[in-house]
């Protein structure tokens, strides 16, 4: 994403360090101890409470707010990584308010619920802050894993077969683990190096080697991992994305919204970084709206986030999109793109207004022009690479040979979200556990 001749437009420092500083400090603070106290005091510890079952990974929410109202935060802390070892991260990016929060019965009678995420965070950041890794492994059982993917799903996969006494090997593609986590959410959701802190602290555990810079099909493969280890865990996410089809979209300026945000996340001077003046976002997820926003906040004068169908059926939540307003992003509904514009590099975007039919999206016949020197496609993800002897089923993997397991955005029956990453992975390390044991499950 870096400036050249033919993007001009694209250039950094646009708004000063101290500025930039502030735009990209914590976006939810910290609550502090007696905030905490008053939060969880709201709580009213209900029985068969709906913000369990609604919580993907099934954290026994009632009894760790609780805990922190009694004063034993470490205590709430454990309660959280015991069902949701990731849950310092998922506290800064969970949807709460489409999650637990969105049935917690205060929001259902007062329309204000009780701030679980907050609370989670709360204990999660104490109890780590102390140096606090509850989990002591199991004797080793002589057997060994490879996890494919240091992604929510392969760390989540990866710790807690490591707790029953498995030897891992986890292979990243990228320099870094962390997947999603560290490469994929806006930095202002995950300040100080959390994301690697919270790698560090789960790694504690022991017996879990990552090695780096190793892609399956390019360094190894499946039926190679499978002669050396016992299991395999797939947590591969979706590496490609989609294309917007198009003319023009291979023009200079128009980038992948999943790049830019990567390349945002490991930048450690932000006024260094590259934005137009005029930032168009092609999608209607939460990857379009982190990268509109965080264009805003870079000091870009106009973003607009357009998407094909209704607002209403943006898989982005109410409160991202308002979010997204309020930084002075807008947004446009109903309208696709017909064509890129511009001599070399991107100067408009033409769209085309669609109309919603029971047969599908159709064309008005009406179009419109946006003023562009940046363009972002977050229009999806697809999967690349997949391993053979897989079968695929809308894009993502539905089985599997035998003693190969998967989860996290590369299979379906879910939200590509983190916390149901950190499920998957979780659930499949018990498959796995089971099958090494000889336990039918």
């Amino acid at each position: 994403m870096t400036n050249s001749p033919l993007t001009p437009g694209i250039v950094p420092s646009r708004l000063p360090a101290d500025r930039i500083a502030r735009n990209f400090a914590d976006h939810t603070p910290p609550l502090d101890g007696h905030e905490a106290l008053v939060a969880a005091d709201r709580c009213y510890f209900c029985h068969d409470a709906p913000c369990v079952t609604a919580c993907p990974t099934s954290i026994d929410i009632p009894l760790f707010i609780r805990q922190i109202a009694t004063g034993t935060a470490e205590s709430a802390a454990t309660t959280i990584w015991t069902q949701n070892i990731l849950g310092g991260m998922c506290a800064r990016v969970c949807p709460t308010e489409t999650l637990c929060e969105e049935v917690c019965v205060r929001e259902v009678a007062e329309g204000k619920p009780v701030e679980i995420g907050r609370l989670q965070r709360f204990a999660t950041d104490r109890a780590m802050a102390r140096g606090l890794h509850p989990f002591v492994r199991a004797p080793r059982t002589g057997k060994s894993v490879a996890v494919v993917g240091a992604g929510p799903a392969g760390l989540a996969c990866a710790h807690r077969l490591a707790l029953h006494g498995h030897d891992v090997v986890v292979y990243e593609r990228r320099a870094k683990a962390g997947g999603l986590n560290e490469f994929g959410i806006a930095s202002y959701k995950s300040t100080g190096g959390f994301a690697q802190a919270e790698v560090d602290w789960l790694l504690q555990i022991g017996g879990i080697t990552i090695k780096t810079g190793v892609e399956l099909g390019r360094d190894i493969t499946l039926d190679g991992l499978l002669s050396t280890h016992d299991a395999v865990f797939l947590g591969i996410g979706l590496g490609g994305v989609n294309a917007l089809r198009a003319p023009g979209e291979d023009k200079a300026g128009v980038t992948d919204a999943v790049d830019f945000i990567a390349e945002l996340r490991q930048t450690t001077d932000l006024t260094t970084l590259p934005i137009g003046r005029d930032v168009v976002v092609i999608g209607g997820g939460m990857t379009a709206v982190d990268a509109a926003v965080q264009s805003k906040l870079l000091g870009a004068e106009n973003v607009t986030i357009v998407y094909r169908r209704g607002q209403e059926r943006m898989s982005a939540s109410g409160y991202e999109q308002d979010h997204a307003t309020s930084a002075g992003v807008r947004i446009i509904c109903n309208a696709a793109p017909v064509a890129v514009h511009g001599n070399g590099a991107v100067r408009e975007v033409e769209f085309g207004y669609m109309a919603d039919t029971p047969a599908g999206l159709q064309p008005t016949g009406e179009t419109f022009r946006l003023k562009a020197d940046q363009v972002f496609k977050a229009i999806g993800q697809t999967l690349t690479g997949a391993p053979d002897g897989s079968t695929l089923e809308g894009g993502k993997i539905a089985a599997l040979p035998a003693r190969v397991w998967a989860g996290g955005d590369c299979t379906g029956g879910g939200e590509d979200l983190t916390v149901t990453a950190v499920a998957q992975g979780r659930d499949a390390a018990e498959d796995i556990h089971l099958a090494l044991m000889g336990v039918a499950g």
